[in-house]
């Protein structure tokens, strides 16, 4: 289960209460469609959309009974809506109300997890602009680089949950798909028509083909877009999670004056938040498995996936609901830490400052395999040692016969890797 999960939006959407009234809308629609056909009198139609409810605890009870939940629905209807719910179902089969229905639903919690990336966006944003020239090191493997700002790593998480955002907007329309076809898909005993009017009315799109069931593939690849939008989720938590490390501290979680960090320790302030997102991303891509084990069916159908998709697709929805909403609360409360950035940066004794080191003599006209030999020396002997890498570099008469104090100037001065800032926020919209 989800822990402490607040937010009933999500909940809500895949409640019992919200899909027998899904399942109640796509039955009266189907009436409504069977009477413009003529085959439903008009106040056998006036009792189904006027009389037509239903009791979730009347239906688990007949359920109970009967082991078939559609029957059960049915079942529960007829009792309030009278003989005129002979004509509720006609032509029907279980799976044109389930997955039609089911589609309503995953476009719901689309709807909400579209409206979470956005929020995240937002927060993204604001806190990308403050810190957009705040100096920090850039790492590759693990291992100091050369300078970044804060805000540049930030911008580049605004535009990745921008791809977040496209993607559930794409999965969002792969299962807008609606289906009233019969027990194999060919229209038997119900008119095409009535399909293109409930899905019509539904906002979804009728489906070009399908068999009893719509075809697994779309549910499957809006699961495995719910697993990447929850990888991105991950990578930033990890992000964070590492620049909280006590060697790094350039960052920290908040943490609230009550809160406890460790029943041991009591020093201890942990990147709890972080660690839980990492850790239920590992869970949604787990259910992406499961999605795409559901696309191979038994002909026409079998019910192999219905089973598997009543627990992953409430459960991956609501645990990505969950993980927006607790990395856009990181984010926001996020504590940053620009005189660590700084110290980390002088670390390494300028060593940062190799590779321009290199262009420079290179410039100068000093071959590369030379020029790289020259600095590297130096920048070996500044980090065994500790030493100052300028301070080496202006002691190497073979490296300064090329080069001059004032151009070495230049060559440590932070703003050379930051001249392209401004670029980088409008490229990605900020």
């Amino acid at each position: 289960m989800v822990p402490r999960y607040t937010r009933p939006e999500m909940g809500e959407i895949w409640s019992d209460e919200n899909k027998y009234r899904n399942w109640l809308r796509v039955e009266v629609l189907a009436c409504e469609a069977m009477h413009r056909l003529k085959q439903i009198p008009a106040a056998d139609l006036k009792r189904i959309q006027t009389r037509a409810t239903f009791s979730v605890e009347r239906i688990a009870e007949i359920e109970a009974e009967v082991d078939h939940d559609v029957i059960a629905f049915l079942t529960n209807v007829a009792e309030h809506v009278g003989p005129s719910a002979r004509f509720i179902h006609k032509g029907l089969t279980s799976s044109d109300v389930l997955d039609t229905a089911l589609a309503l639903q995953m476009v719901q919690a689309a709807d909400l997890l579209i409206k979470d990336v956005k929020q995240l966006r937002k927060t993204i944003a604001a806190k990308a602009r403050k810190y957009k020239m705040t100096p920090m090191i850039g790492r590759s493997h693990g291992i100091h680089a050369e300078p970044i700002t804060f805000g540049l790593k930030l911008a580049l998480m605004y535009d990745e949950f921008g791809r977040a955002l496209d993607r559930l907007e794409r999965a969002r329309e792969i299962v807008r798909v609606g289906q009233l076809s019969g027990a194999v898909g060919t229209h038997a005993h119900l008119d095409p028509s009535v399909e293109t009017y409930v899905c019509r009315k539904l906002k979804l799109q009728p489906a070009a083909l399908s068999t009893q069931v719509l075809q697994r593939d779309r549910h499957a690849e809006y699961v495995t877009i719910l697993a990447q939008v929850a990888s991105s989720v991950d990578r930033w938590a990890q992000e964070f999670r590492h620049l909280q490390r006590t060697e790094v501290r350039e960052t920290e979680e908040f943490f609230g004056k009550g809160q406890k960090g460790s029943s041991a320790m009591p020093h201890k302030k942990n990147p709890i938040i972080g660690e839980r997102l990492c850790g239920m991303a590992r869970l949604i891509r787990g259910y992406a498995i499961t999605a795409l084990e559901n696309v191979p069916l038994w002909h026409e159908r079998d019910i192999s996936h219905s089973s598997a998709e009543r627990v992953i697709l409430p459960d991956a929805t609501i645990a990505l609901d969950y993980m927006l909403v607790k990395l856009d609360r990181l984010v926001k409360t996020l504590r940053v830490l620009p005189k660590q950035m700084q110290a980390n940066l002088d670390l390494t004794h300028g060593l940062i400052h190799s590779q321009q080191v290199l262009l420079l003599l290179t410039e100068k006209g000093v071959s590369r395999e030379t020029g790289y030999r020259l600095v590297q020396r130096n920048a070996m002997q500044a980090w065994d040692q500790g030493t100052d890498f300028r301070a080496l570099l202006e002691a190497d008469a073979e490296l300064m016969k090329h080069v001059s104090s004032a151009e070495l100037d230049a060559v440590f001065d932070l703003a050379t890797h930051f001249r392209h800032v401004d670029r980088a926020f409008k490229q990605v919209g900020l």
